[in-house]
């Protein structure tokens, strides 16, 4: 157990703390920063507990737009309403958006270097890791949940089985599977 989990839950200080703290959560990676968010806003900030991240997570992910964009909003919202929610956006994107810019220009300068095509190659390779160990990290908070992690662990191989092997677009399995869950959620909370 991390040494800050005896600390009290804090806030953000200020619209200033919000932008420069998802600034640099935006600069620690592109695409699959799920490891990094939790691990900041669950385990060092502690803005969220782990409860709260899944839930505000799992709401972010149904949402249309980037997971972590969706997030940013909903807790900037939490802690300063409107202004808070555009700090916190104005952080995930102004500063990522230029280094995108200038990378574009350079990529397009090596893109078609063999040694650039396995650079990336790795890179998706990492983030799959980053992926399923922060899944796993975040497993404990399934104890709490009315479906409990059996059940979760079974519409996650269902959910990879109709995605990864079946190929079913992802919009009819989340349909399908999100609402099962809710709904099977909703009548253990009943009972």
């Amino acid at each position: 157990m991390p040494e800050s989990a005896h600390q009290p839950f804090q806030r953000p200080q200020s619209l200033a703390d919000l932008y420069f703290s998802f600034t640099l959560l935006a600069l620690q990676g592109f695409g699959g920063v799920l490891a990094v968010v939790q691990r900041e806003l669950v385990e060092r900030k502690r803005w969220l507990t782990r409860e709260e991240f899944v839930e505000e997570w799992a709401v972010a992910q149904i949402m249309p737009g980037p997971n972590v964009v969706n997030l940013s909003l909903m807790i900037g919202s939490r802690y300063f309403g409107l202004r808070g929610a555009l700090a916190a956006l104005a952080g995930m994107l102004s500063l990522p958006l230029l280094i995108v810019l200038l990378l574009a220009v350079l990529y397009a300068q090596v893109a078609q270097h063999t040694g650039v095509a396995g650079a990336l190659r790795g890179m998706s390779a990492v983030t799959a890791g980053l992926i399923v160990a922060t899944g796993l990290k975040l497993m404990p908070a399934l104890k709490s949940h009315p479906l409990g992690w059996r059940s979760a662990l079974l519409l996650a191989v269902l959910c990879f089985i109709a995605i990864a092997l079946l190929r079913l677009p992802l919009l009819w399995v989340l349909l399908a599977l999100g609402g099962a869950a809710c709904y099977w959620t909703y009548r253990r909370l009943k009972a």
